[in-house]
């Protein structure tokens, strides 16, 4: 009987046959992957850029959804300065998500043979290590599609998107975590240009890889970033298209507020409630201010907005500064209402907007109210406003 050293520990590696006759073809064939490429060290240099990617998409998205949806501890703190700032965190959310597209089809282009080894798992951690694998890449994938699909409100599933954007986003980077933690031995042995052994044309595909990457952000890009509006060549949004100059979600006819009632009235809910007509409205002091629209999309547009600062509507219905309030719309779509925290409310470049680059609003901009609040997504721009609501 055979004896072991001491302290040997026992290996449980699934001892399978070769594979049979029939599957030995194709990619399952010995040298079916010719290529030099298939390396670690290639994988490892796509890999690091493609994890920055999704790591930084991951982290702006859940600012995203924590603005959109703050849970009810949260919804106090969050601020609202700097204006821009979820025009800056939604751009870097969609800038990344686009050049994670050309990252992850290099990435998984370059590992792929891996797939087709044999036996399909050598052990349980082997088969565990796979699994991971499956999730992380189908996550990724299914993430970075719908996403791509929501710049262009393109929704041809049957599941609600916000929802399952954002737990996929949790099972990716779950995935992501998990996998750099089992090859971190390996990432740390060819993360270092001068330990990596020469290989033919390695540096011309990183080389293309980039470029590709580049073309599909720069060309991309520009419905976030003003200085690059020149080159939005593929983005699907233009944000100076679009009535007056903007760009609209949600028209007034998909809203149903094409006809505003001639009794329009907005309705301001306090201790001394009150009701003020457009006209009234405007004798009130206006005031200018410059702010973007940011949509979930990832396109924004700065404008010059003028009309009442919401914090003067809840001081003449008496109610006390640090108040939050309830904003309900002439549309009954999914956000008719709106709950904004007080410290927009408090916040001077907050108004109810009459008018936009001194026209008044049109109707697929809000017309005859709208709210314009700094760092907020444009789905809680409230248009169309019909009642303020002191809560």
């Amino acid at each position: 009987m055979e004896s072991k050293p001491p302290g040997t520990r026992p290996r449980y590696d699934l001892q399978l046959p070769p594979p049979p006759p029939f599957l030995r073809r194709g990619p399952f064939c010995d040298g079916a992957f010719r290529s030099p490429l298939h390396e670690p060290r290639t994988a490892v240099v796509i890999g690091r850029w493609l994890g920055a990617a999704l790591i930084v998409c991951f982290l702006t998205g859940l600012t995203s959804h924590l603005l959109q949806n703050p849970p009810h501890w949260l919804a106090g703190l969050l601020p609202s300065r700097p204006a821009n700032g979820y025009r800056v965190t939604q751009g870097l959310h969609v800038v990344s998500g686009i050049a994670a597209i050309p990252l992850a089809g290099a990435k998984l282009w370059t590992v792929y043979p891996r797939l087709f080894e044999w036996p399909p798992a050598r052990s349980v951690l082997h088969a565990l290590e796979r699994l991971s694998i499956a999730v992380l890449v189908g996550a990724t994938l299914l993430e970075l599609f719908t996403g791509l699909l929501n710049t262009l409100q393109w929704y041809v599933w049957p599941f609600p998107f916000r929802q399952t954007h954002f737990w996929l986003g949790w099972l990716a980077i779950g995935g992501l975590l998990v996998h750099i933690a089992v090859k971190a031995p390996l990432i740390a042995r060819h993360w270092r240009r001068r330990r990596a052994a020469p290989v033919t044309g390695r540096r011309a595909f990183l080389t293309s890889v980039t470029a590709a990457v580049g073309v599909v952000t720069l060309t991309t890009a520009g419905q976030a970033v003003p200085w690059l509006r020149g080159l939005d060549l593929l983005a699907p949004r233009r944000p100076d298209l679009g009535p007056q100059g903007l760009p609209v979600n949600r028209t007034a006819a998909q809203a149903g507020t094409t006809d505003v009632p001639a009794d329009w009235r907005l309705q301001v809910e306090g201790p001394e409630p009150y009701r003020l007509t457009l006209a009234e409205l405007s004798r009130l002091p206006q005031h200018d201010v410059v702010l973007p629209i940011a949509c979930v999309e990832g396109w924004s547009a700065s404008a010059r907005w003028t009309g009442v600062r919401v914090a003067d509507l809840l001081a003449r219905a008496g109610a006390p500064a640090g108040s939050a309030v309830r904003v309900t719309s002439l549309d009954a779509g999914p956000y008719g209402v709106m709950v904004m925290p007080a410290q927009y409310v408090d916040d001077p470049l907050t108004l109810l907007a009459l008018r936009v680059n001194g026209e008044v609003l049109a109707p697929d901009h809000g017309f005859p109210a709208r709210i314009i609040a700094p760092d907020r997504p444009g789905v809680l721009q409230t248009k169309w406003v019909a009642r303020i609501e002191v809560i």
